[in-house]
């Protein structure tokens, strides 16, 4: 399965190592000989683990110094910071061994700290090294003493790196601000050329902001790279071909309309499977060259392409026999392109027919990655040596749309809203629900991500469904994650339960407005 995974920052206990990857920082494979002073936590066959990667060592010692100078995690450093005693260096030892956390987790924590349980007592590496460290060595010394001399220049460039990963984060979201601002100017600009000051009343005003944002949503669909990414979603693509080259019946000798055809893909299968008919409808400007694709392709007898709002539009027959669309955003009803669907639906489908795909339900899954979370708020810790850990507040209202690694998932899914698009009303998609998420391991609950299916069932000879789970090939609408503030601890077999409510921005109805609440914590998100 393709997909964005996150790299495993500790093995499992007496996986095989090559020998030439077991050598100690200096590359010296002196650090194999038993030493001669007696120390029993050296010999033969026993070698330190490090707490971040599957490296092996001679010693906790050289370890510790690895931790230093390739993860930035100064064993010292924390011991001095929270006062860890024989125990809590114990527990801190084991909950790294068993929850993986990345080293940038432990730069935002505060107490009560996550490791303080009695869990964390039992060794989770057998025979493991750092545990039989003298704690003593760590409360008298702040470098964790380092034998193979690191040295500060090696040190600086490992503080270097980190810095250099922070900024690309940054520039990263710099460039999403920046094409976002460039938005903002394009539509300032074309609202202030077609309006006239002091000519129009307040309420035809907003009703002109409104339009233009309608504009620019329409105009993001007339770059040809969203389409190209569309069409190499082979998950989305495909399964609407299949569906279409499978049930020929459905469409054979129908009058069809495609409503939001974009380049007109969904248009020519149908009409390769002897549609009479297909209307293909679009406001964006990518249906001037669907309009030559169709032309280049043969089946401009067959297809007509009407560039408009589904809304506005008249269309050359009073009833169709077959809708069919992508209507699908991001957590499903991102940009609600749904509503024209309803709206296509209740206008022109002939009573007794159908629109596909017809069957979508949405899903929540509880999530523990400790490493996404780091990246997702230590980050503001420490911002090119600036403190920017007010941004946190304003980083996680913010709904996440990425791929998620399948190992991050730490409960059953459960959904939370099943759509039948021959019925659903548009007032039905704004909804609250109430859920039961069941864990399947024990862990630190990150965040609660979102996904939907999709099947196309009705009169189908032949079913065809996809998913945008985790669990599943991935596909252009990712997963949605909603990253709580403060991780929840949580046990196997646990029942988490908890309440979701969905309903469209008032400012922006494209966007969604997301409320969590899951135990004790209730946040609102915005998905835009």
């Amino acid at each position: 399965m393709s997909s964005s995974r996150a790299v495993s920052v500790a093995g499992e206990a007496g996986d095989a190592e090559d020998p030439e990857l077991c050598l100690s920082d200096s590359g010296s494979e002196a650090g194999w000989e038993e030493d001669d002073d007696g120390d029993d936590s050296r010999g033969p066959g026993r070698q330190a683990r490090c707490l971040f990667c599957d490296r092996l060592f001679s010693s906790a010692e050289e370890s510790f110094c690895h931790c230093t100078s390739d993860h930035g995690f100064n064993i010292g450093m924390v011991a001095h910071k929270h006062r860890l005693d024989f125990y809590g260096y114990i527990q801190l030892v084991n909950f790294v061994r068993l929850e993986k956390p990345s080293a940038e987790y432990f730069s935002s924590i505060s107490a009560p700290f996550p490791w303080e349980e009695d869990k964390y007592l039992k060794p989770a590496l057998e025979d493991d090294l750092l545990l039989q460290f003298d704690i003593e060595d760590l409360l008298y010394s702040t470098d964790s003493s380092c034998p193979n001399g690191l040295t500060e220049a090696s040190s600086l460039f490992q503080q270097l790196k980190r810095a250099e990963h922070r900024a690309e984060l940054a520039e990263d979201a710099l460039a999403r601000a920046q094409e976002d601002l460039q938005k903002m100017r394009q539509f300032a600009q074309e609202f202030v050329m077609n309006t006239e000051v002091g000519s129009r009343p307040s309420g035809s005003a907003i009703a002109d902001l409104q339009e233009n944002e309608e504009e620019v949503y329409f105009s993001s669909y007339g770059h040809y790279g969203i389409h190209e990414e569309m069409i190499k979603d082979k998950v989305r693509t495909e399964s609407y071909c299949d569906f279409i080259y499978q049930n020929p019946h459905i469409f054979k000798d129908k009058i069809v309309l495609d409503v939001g055809c974009g380049t007109g893909i969904l248009s020519m299968f149908v009409a390769k499977v002897g549609a009479k008919k297909v209307i293909a409808v679009d406001q964006s400007e990518i249906i001037y060259q669907a309009m030559d694709i169709i032309r280049l392709n043969g089946l401009e007898d067959t297809i007509s392409l009407i560039k408009g709002r589904i809304e506005d539009v008249d269309l050359p027959f009073e009833k169709v026999d077959v809708i069919i669309s992508e209507w699908m955003g991001y957590f499903l009803l991102f940009e609600s392109m749904l509503d024209s669907v309803i709206y296509a639906r209740d206008k022109y489908l002939a009573k007794g027919n159908s629109v596909y795909p017809d069957i979508c339900t949405i899903s929540l899954v509880a999530i523990g990655d400790l490493k996404k979370h780091a990246e997702r708020l230590a980050f503001w810790d420490n911002v090119y040596g600036f403190n920017m850990s007010c941004m946190k507040k304003a980083v996680i209202p913010e709904a996440v749309v990425e791929v998620l690694d399948p190992n991050s998932l730490i409960s059953e899914s459960c959904i939370i809203k099943r759509i039948d698009c021959q019925s659903v009303s548009v007032s039905e998609l704004e909804f609250s629900s109430d859920f039961t998420l069941t864990v399947t391991k024990s862990s630190l609950c990150t965040a609660v991500a979102g996904y939907f299916d999709i099947s196309f069932e009705k009169n189908c000879k032949n079913v065809v469904l996809f998913s945008t789970s985790p669990c599943c090939i991935k596909t252009h609408w990712k997963q949605t994650a909603f990253f709580l503030e403060n991780p929840i601890s949580v046990e196997k077999g646990e029942e988490l339960k908890g309440r979701i409510t969905i309903h469209k921005n008032r400012k922006d109805p494209r966007s969604l407005i997301i409320t969590l609440s899951i135990k004790d914590m209730k946040q609102t998100y915005s998905l835009q």
